[in-house]
């Protein structure tokens, strides 16, 4: 019985472990450090109060409760020994026969960490929850201040980055400040809110064909987005950023600018790229370990001299490949060397607006924007979500609705509050 060892249930993690599910001589124990599998391309519409939490995550457990060789654990891996064959977690030791390493990315603040207090970035639902917080809170604070200065830095939102993450970012508060909140305030008007996207290259979306982000940029600037080019943030704190001389004063800044592998790839020894990630061979295993495979946004494969990109699709066919690499062995059959099939791009940019590239078709608008739609529904997991996300999309498209305006504090605790006296009135 062969023991096949997997980190992390994203996307990658979670089609090896399906690849693998039920099937005849292997146990298979996933690994993660959280309980439940995140649809991170729709993690900015919980960013931006377009969707709950529970719309666009799932358990792991219930996710893989149909195959039985399949034990799922919550815990973080904290080491991989490489020649002993063991995985080090916070609670346990683990021994492999096979492993695969699907940790995915964090945040790269380009050797300023500190930043990061002042700029979360959105790769969790915790930090898409603290970004809702401080959109909405900016509002609400705007809201009951007189002072016209103050409102206009509570009213500046910066995203950096112009990438697919950003561009949806900043096109979603757009949208938001001049539709969603604008019946909602008195005494101050959210479409006038400045939101500022600040991309250091020559333009947005550079992985897309020029035509589509130029659409893109135009598509924004109608929400009133203003896209700044040629802008390398230099500094970041409390009261805004820093580009080059110039200064913006923005109680919101959020960072779409750049990843980073794993932390778990510091401890495996082997040779990473200037991001972190694994170098893998043809069959994406590690150099000398031909039973460690690493996959996504963990792993750096080159296919026609090019780095594959850090998207859903790639990880889940290399999971798929990783997985068919190990059944393949075990039956006797040589091993094949992976190739990445591109089904193509896509990014939204707010309310019925899009861009999509499949192939040699290049479309714009709402076309697009169906064709994004169907694509993420359909891979949402689990029937329930998908029923939910169709019927809060649609609700949302006839009345620019956003039902997920909740502001949740990051303190949870009632004793100690600065309100004691609290405890006191009935009820509490």
């Amino acid at each position: 019985m062969a023991r096949v060892l997997i980190v992390g249930g994203g996307f990658g993690g979670l089609a090896a472990a399906k690849a693998l599910g039920n099937a005849p001589g292997f146990n298979v124990t996933l690994l993660d450090r959280r309980n439940h599998h995140l649809f991170q391309p729709l993690l900015y519409q919980v960013a931006t109060a377009g969707l709950s939490p529970a719309d666009i995550a799932a358990p792991i457990r219930s996710i893989l409760s149909d195959f039985k060789n399949i034990e799922v654990l919550e815990g973080e891996v904290t080491a991989v020994h490489l020649d002993q064959r063991e995985v080090v977690a916070d609670f346990a030791n683990f021994t492999y026969d096979y492993l695969i390493l699907a940790c995915g990315s964090l945040h790269s603040y380009f050797g300023h960490d500190e930043w990061e207090e002042h700029a979360p970035g959105l790769k969790s639902i915790e930090g898409a929850t603290e970004i809702r917080r401080r959109i909405l809170s900016s509002f609400e604070e705007a809201e009951r201040t007189e002072d016209l200065q103050k409102r206009r830095y509570l009213l500046t939102f910066v995203v950096v980055g112009g990438g697919p993450t950003g561009v949806e970012l900043a096109g979603a508060i757009g949208e938001m400040s001049r539709f969603t909140l604008s019946r909602d305030f008195k005494r101050i008007d959210p479409k006038l809110a400045r939101v500022i996207l600040v991309e250091s290259g020559e333009r947005i979306l550079s992985s897309f064909p020029a035509k589509l982000a130029s659409r893109a940029a135009r598509d924004l600037e109608s929400l009133g987005v203003q896209v700044w080019r040629h802008c390398e943030v230099t500094c970041v704190d409390a009261r805004g950023v820093q580009i080059g001389n110039e200064r913006i004063e923005a109680a919101t800044v959020l960072w779409a600018a750049g990843v980073r592998a794993a932390s778990l790839n510091q401890t495996l020894g082997v040779t990473l790229d200037r991001n972190g990630r694994v170098i893998v061979g043809a069959d994406l295993s590690l150099e000398g370990h031909p039973e460690v495979f690493a996959i996504g946004d963990q792993c750096r494969f080159e296919q026609t001299g090019k780095p594959l990109p850090g998207v859903a699709q790639v990880a889940m066919q290399q999971g798929r490949f990783a997985a068919r690499t190990i059944r393949d062995e075990l039956a006797g059959r040589p091993r094949k060397k992976f190739h990445y099939v591109d089904k193509g791009q896509l990014a939204t940019i707010g309310r019925s607006r899009a861009i999509a590239e499949v192939g040699k078709l290049q479309l714009g608008g709402f076309v697009a924007w169906m064709i994004w739609l169907f694509v993420h529904i359909y891979f949402l997991t689990g029937f329930k979500n998908r029923l939910l996300v169709v019927f809060q999309w649609g609700l949302s498209y006839l009345t620019y609705g956003r039902g997920a305006r909740l502001i949740v504090g990051r303190d949870w605790r009632i004793t100690g509050s600065h309100h004691p006296d609290e405890l006191s009135k009935p009820g509490s």
